[in-house]
């Protein structure tokens, strides 16, 4: 898929507009639609997940080495859903963080093969965007905004995922996470350096990107006059 192509900008305008609703929505007509609202973004994100597993049986291009659910976005899309369906606040703080970094990453630059009218190109932004939309929903929206230290443990969970992942690029052969090589699309990773020194930095990256995030977090519950508590 091309980026900034007009199937990539129709998806980052569900996005824009996703992301908008989402958060002026509760704000101004708090009710029960809200609930309901987050009952069919998870499922929105449930279908796209799944349906793009399924969709990788039923063409015939299942391998261990590219379909196992090892890449950070897996990890958003499942934390997303159970944010949406429990109100959890520790997956709220992961759906937070991740929603706005690994996956705010891959929708401005797809790691994709196929275009619209493709099932592939519906899948990937239906989980891809849906968990965005429900941070922004969850934290912005609803206000449930991530405690004071929780950037700390999201990005400690986030190495050991890495862990997992590296671990499964081991024992198969393949790319998860992009820890063996990086992706031959344009994105954030062009620019840090040969492997293995981009791996590294892409941890200071994060790291930065979640500080970014703890802060506007934190202003914007001031703003609100909300109180963000410690873990």
């Amino acid at each position: 898929m091309r980026q900034f192509s007009v199937a990539h900008d129709a998806a980052l305008a569900v996005l824009v507009v996703g992301g908008a609703v989402a958060i002026v929505g509760p704000r101004r007509w708090p009710g029960r639609w809200v609930r309901w609202f987050a009952w069919a973004l998870a499922a929105v994100i449930f279908a796209g997940w799944a349906g793009e597993y399924l969709a990788d049986v039923i063409e015939g291009i299942w391998t261990v080495q590219y379909s196992l659910p090892l890449q950070l976005t897996d990890a958003v899309s499942v934390v997303a859903i159970i944010a949406l369906l429990t109100q959890a606040q520790l997956a709220i703080e992961l759906v937070y963080f991740w929603a706005f970094s690994a996956s705010l990453q891959a929708v401005l630059t797809p790691d994709l093969a196929s275009t619209f009218p493709n099932v592939f190109y519906f899948t990937y932004f239906c989980y891809h965007v849906g968990s965005i939309v429900a941070a922004c929903l969850l934290v912005f929206g609803c206000r449930r905004y991530p405690r004071r230290g929780a950037m700390w443990w999201v990005f400690g969970l986030t190495l050991v995922w890495a862990g997992v992942a590296g671990l499964g690029d081991v024992v198969t052969g393949g790319n998860y996470m992009y820890l063996a090589s990086k992706p031959v699309h344009n994105s954030l990773l062009n620019v840090m350096g040969p492997w293995p020194w981009y791996i590294a930095a892409s941890a200071v990256v994060g790291l930065v990107m979640f500080f970014v995030l703890d802060r506007i977090a934190v202003a914007v519950a001031r703003r609100d006059g909300v109180r963000v508590v410690a873990r």
